[in-house]
């Protein structure tokens, strides 16, 4: 007799199994009755890739629990093994996601920024952690990751088996966990807890208002890893986040960017600490490929993508502008242009989600990207990066993490059937009854030559040729499949349609098995066309910078000539006529008549023309990332951290004459940040604008920017003209201690050095200490002449100057004190009464 109770036991456990439910934890009380048994399943007769390089045809991949046995291309396998035949299907490593927030908590809401709001001045976050909410370094994602198995299997849908997740919030972000996109148990999902370090030039939810600028971020990164330095040696506070900064140096470091700049300011930063950073970037470093790939960086890439600018009337044609047309025009070609530069990189969904990531996998090679690089860069690569041997490959021991294809994962109609994370299958579209691909059907001795389509799941058959008018009806219900074949009406012919063929049959290991109806249906090896419009892979032209006025091609001309011109030296010589100028390598080498034409000079005429000396801008705030820093001491900022060498306005200024400027930072705050001395050149990177070895500037502000008149709700120190002279005398006084602090220190032999703390190295006291020892020079934003005249009082009393008043409005009235002092001026030309404070010019 059989007992009923007993069947459904085992037949729940054999679908349980089957199914891929939760299995126990080693660990857990069990309740109830375990099955500790590890079977083998064997996928038979595939097209496996092992990696981007290697593929096996008509291979078997040996599993068992959630790793690979074996992968063999004679498909043997272990007699005990549950045999599955894959024929005609692909299957790929497991796709690894570089950049996810799968399993985080929610964040809240970025706060938004106003000037004329109440500060908030100091952390508002409860604990040991660092004094700026930014610093998050000590948020591990693993202590808060739980499985989200709607996201699981999002991302599963499109190939992914594993992923980096994090928590995208804050300058310093904490550490990333890595873990597979499996739906039981954290304990399991999650395979390395600390697998990167990651970090941003955003402050993310951070309520404080420092910083608020990208070189501001920039400056505090510079000093919390100098903080953590100084951190591992005293004993005078707890910094959970320092602490976790000095443990994290062993990991990767993984910093978010917003535009090809911040890809090359990280960079520069990560040289000046010994960091090397992989960068996860915008999807815009197309826009300078070339520095982009000498950086020598990693990259994880967003397939991202662009809508085409809108316009509903000439009006609109007339205002859109020529970039946006070359960023919607080039975006997709983002990859290409990188893998010609030879760059690393792995590739991540757009950040609008992953749901269209195969379709812009495929549209990115579309326009160029070679198959194996993209298969690269969601496979080996990204597990390179997260130094993880186990995931991006089919091989022995390897993570049984797979995605099965039916068909070769770039071509057209290719569904992802399932996809396997540690051993366990997750059905997407479904395995197809029969696979893709070009058939012979015979049936009552008559050949077909059909193409079968399993897109979803539901099978549907066509002729290959289009001419043939017969159609064909398939159905199957599991392993029992009917085909129904609809002969074409013969031309001429009078009588109704033939009768149609019935056929039927049961999927046995790949074949057909007829139950009805003489027939057979044989897979054919399917021979690419070549009379199909291929997608241009060739790439657009890439203006450099990129604007309207960027050049398709850059000219570099070592030696220049200057013929004939009317020349203004500047000099005792005055105003030279009919006289050439010699340029080498941008330097001026001769100034006279009828110079010699040297071997492959590039000749220009003057005839006619006047030669000047380039206007020099000393106060200018174009060519910026990001122009002002709120806290009240900046000095830590430095403006060369934010150059914009694209910005239009290099340009014009060059149109204008002007050739070289001082880029200020703005007037926030009465001690701004460190100017950028720059060359006004068109077409060259950030630093290649810097002017080498020139003199450190830095702003300083006075009147009502500083001391907030604008702002009724201001609580930010200071808010008078009083407190203005205060911040300068109590910034000065403390780099004065500051030093001696240093001096007292260094002083020490190096067995009391031992024994003592070093001072903290401060980046705001180290600029100051520059200004009273004349090694940077104070351009100060200033109006009033009360203080113009404090300012320099304040100057005199630390025994330096002030190197130059900008604005300086009512200077006519201290214009003796001015140059007792030593000071300059730069004035405007006209501009005047635009606030209370400058009503007199």
């Amino acid at each position: 007799m059989i007992n009923l109770p007993k069947l459904g036991l085992i037949a729940a456990a054999i679908m349980a199994s089957q199914s891929g439910q939760a299995s126990e934890l080693p660990t857990a009380v069990t309740n109830g009755i375990q099955d500790l048994r590890s079977p083998i399943t064997a996928l038979t007769h595939a097209t496996i890739h092992l990696d981007d390089k290697t593929t096996l045809e008509d291979a078997t991949l040996v599993i068992q629990g959630d790793q690979i046995l074996a992968i063999n291309d004679d498909n043997r396998h272990p007699e005990s093994a549950q045999v599955k035949d894959y024929s005609g299907l692909h299957i790929y490593p497991g796709f690894v996601l570089m950049s996810s927030r799968i399993g985080m908590p929610e964040m809240p809401k970025k706060p938004g920024f106003s000037w004329g709001k109440k500060e908030i001045i100091q952390s508002v976050k409860k604990g040991a952690y660092n004094s700026n909410d930014a610093i998050k370094a000590s948020f591990n994602a693993a202590d808060v990751y739980t499985i989200d198995n709607k996201s699981n299997k999002a991302l599963r849908a499109v190939g992914f088996t594993s992923a980096l997740t994090h928590q995208p919030d804050g300058a310093m972000r904490g550490t990333s966990a890595l873990v597979l996109l499996r739906d039981d148990h954290e304990q399991k999902a999650i395979i390395n807890e600390r697998t990167a370090q990651h970090l941003s030039f955003d402050k993310g939810t951070s309520t404080m208002d420092y910083p608020v600028s990208l070189m501001g971020h920039v400056a505090l990164i510079r000093q919390t890893w100098l903080d953590a330095e100084w951190y591992q040696q005293q004993n005078e506070l707890i910094d959970l986040d320092l602490a976790a900064v000095n443990e994290n140096k062993r990991l990767p470091s993984i910093i978010a960017t917003g535009n090809w700049q911040e890809t090359l300011l990280a960079k520069k930063m990560g040289s000046e600490f010994d960091v090397d950073f992989i960068v996860q970037t915008a999807g815009d470093s197309y826009q300078n490929a070339t520095s982009v790939a000498q950086s020598d960086q990693s990259l994880i890439i967003p397939l991202k993508q662009m809508k085409a600018p809108a316009f509903k009337d000439d009006l609109d044609v007339f205002n859109i502008d020529y970039k946006d047309l070359k960023a919607w025009e080039l975006t997709p070609y983002n990859p290409a242009v990188l893998e010609q530069q030879g760059v690393t990189f792995a590739l991540i969904p757009d950040e609008k989600g992953e749901k269209n990531f195969l379709k812009d996998l495929r549209n990115a090679v579309k326009h160029g990207l070679s198959k194996q690089q993209a298969l690269a860069s969601i496979t080996r690569i990204p597990a390179k990066m997260v130094n993880n041997h186990r995931l991006g490959t089919l091989r022995k021991g390897a993570y049984a993490n797979m995605v099965v294809t039916t068909g070769a994962l770039f071509d057209k109609g290719s569904e992802v059937a399932e996809t396997w994370v540690a051993g366990e299958a997750h059905t997407v579209s479904g395995l197809p009854p029969i696979a893709h691909g070009p058939y012979l059907l015979t049936a009552d001795n008559e050949s077909h030559e059909v193409e079968v389509n399993s897109k979803g799941g539901k099978i549907s058959i066509k002729p290959q040729d289009k001419d043939n008018k017969t159609t064909y009806k398939i159905a199957s219900d599991h392993d029992f499949i009917t085909l129904t074949i609809q002969p074409a009406k013969e031309e001429g012919d009078e009588k109704d349609d033939a009768e149609p063929i019935q056929l039927m049959g049961l999927i046995n290991q790949g074949e057909i098995q007829a139950l009805k109806g003489n027939w057979t249906l044989e897979k054919q090896t399917k021979v690419a066309k070549d009379n199909k419009t291929q997608a241009s892979k060739t790439i657009p032209s890439i203006p450099s910078p990129f604007s309207a006025y960027g050049l398709s091609e850059s000219q570099h001309h070592d030696v220049v000539l200057i013929q004939n011109a009317t020349v203004w030296t500047n000099e005792d010589e005055g105003i030279l006529q009919g006289t050439d100028v010699l340029i080498r390598k941008g330097k001026i080498a001769a100034v006279g008549t009828s110079l010699s034409v040297p071997k492959n000079a590039h000749v220009i005429d003057g005839t006619g023309m006047h030669l000047t000396s380039g206007i020099v801008d000393e106060h200018a705030h174009i060519a910026l990332l990001s122009v002002n820093d709120v806290a009240v001491n900046s000095s830590m900022v430095r403006m060369g951290d934010a150059v914009n060498s694209h910005d239009v306005n290099i340009y014009r200024n060059l149109a204008g004459g002007v050739t070289a400027a001082q880029l200020l930072h703005g007037s926030a705050n009465p001690i701004g940040g460190q100017s950028a001395l720059v060359k006004l050149k068109w077409g060259v990177t950030p630093e290649e604008m810097l002017i080498d070895d020139a003199d450190g500037f830095i702003k300083f502000a006075l009147g009502e920017n500083v001391k907030r008149s604008s702002s009724n709700e201001s609580i930010r120190y200071p808010l008078t003209r009083m407190g203005v002279e205060q911040v300068y005398r109590d910034q000065f006084s403390r780099a004065k201690a500051y030093e001696k602090a240093w001096s007292d220190y260094n002083k020490l032999s190096n067995s009391q050095k031992k024994k003592t703390t070093a001072p903290r190295k401060d980046l705001a006291m180290d600029t100051m200490l520059e200004i009273i020892n004349k090694e940077r020079f104070v351009s100060c934003h200033s109006y009033v002449q009360s203080e113009i005249n404090m300012l320099m009082k304040v100057a005199e009393d630390f025994d330096f100057n002030i190197n130059t008043f900008t604005h300086i409005l009512e200077g006519y009235k201290v214009a003796d004190k001015m140059k007792a002092h030593g000071v300059g001026g730069s004035t405007f030309s006209d501009w005047w009464a635009y606030k209370w404070e400058v009503n007199y010019a």
